[in-house]
Formats: C-alpha cells, sequence, structure tokens
C-alpha cells in the first residue's frame, strides 16, 4: 500500500525557513509526479509546487514562486519543499500527494490520488 509521510512543519517567525519532506513507504517516488498543496482554515486545498514524473521538471504557485523550492533526493524516496522568505499567509496544513506518472498541474487537487496526513506550518511573529 502507497504510503506518505509530511514532515519538518513548524512555528515559524515572518522571514524564516523551512524545509519539508514528504517520504514514500514501501514504494520509490522516481515514477510519481508530488504535488505540494496548502490548506488555511476555511479556505480550500490549494496547489503550491510540484515535481513531475521522469523529468523532474517543476511548477510553482505565484504566491511562491522564487520563495519555494521543490527537489527529489538521490535514492527517490522523498521529495523536499524548501521554504524560504516565510509569509504569514503561507501559514497552512501542507501535504503531499502522488499521481503515478501523471503530468505536473497544481489544480485540480483530486487529479492526485494519494496523500499524506499533512503537517502544519504557522508563520507568526
Amino acid at each position: 500500500q502507497l504510503q506518505l509521510v509530511e514532515s519538518g512543519g513548524d512555528l515559524v517567525q515572518p522571514g524564516g525557513s523551512l524545509r519539508l519532506s514528504c517520504a514514500a513507504h514501501g514504494f520509490t517516488l522516481e515514477q510519481y509526479t508530488i504535488g505540494w498543496f496548502r490548506q488555511a482554515p476555511g479556505k480550500e486545498r490549494e496547489g503550491v509546487s510540484c515535481i513531475s514524473s521522469f523529468s523532474d521538471s517543476t511548477l510553482y504557485a505565484d504566491s511562491v514562486k522564487g520563495r519555494f523550492t521543490v527537489a527529489r533526493t538521490g535514492d527517490k524516496r522523498t521529495v523536499w519543499l524548501q521554504m524560504f522568505s516565510l509569509k504569514p499567509e503561507d501559514t497552512g496544513v501542507y501535504y503531499c500527494g502522488t499521481v503515478y506518472r501523471g503530468s505536473c498541474a497544481l489544480a485540480p487537487a483530486s487529479r492526485y490520488a494519494y496523500w499524506g496526513q499533512g503537517t502544519q506550518v504557522t508563520v507568526s511573529s
């Protein structure tokens, strides 16, 4: 059974940095496109970034472009989301989702078949 586990969320001050990880258990992510999404209270889940299977091409939401970077580890079992210059509006639960050999896209979230449990990111002074 495919299982994803997110970690790395924390409370951080505006301007700070965090690195989130999405770890695969029981499989490798090489053939899977990974999408990072976030959900703030009372809001819909929104796409933040994705990295495609095989080619590792990436896509970012305009709101995070230039501040966030997504990458795979060499063993193909983890995908990182490095976040710099964090803002209060980046606050939310961050989820990673995966789809087998799917194209990289930030919407809709329903195209991603498997999800982790999420990790909380809070940006506040």
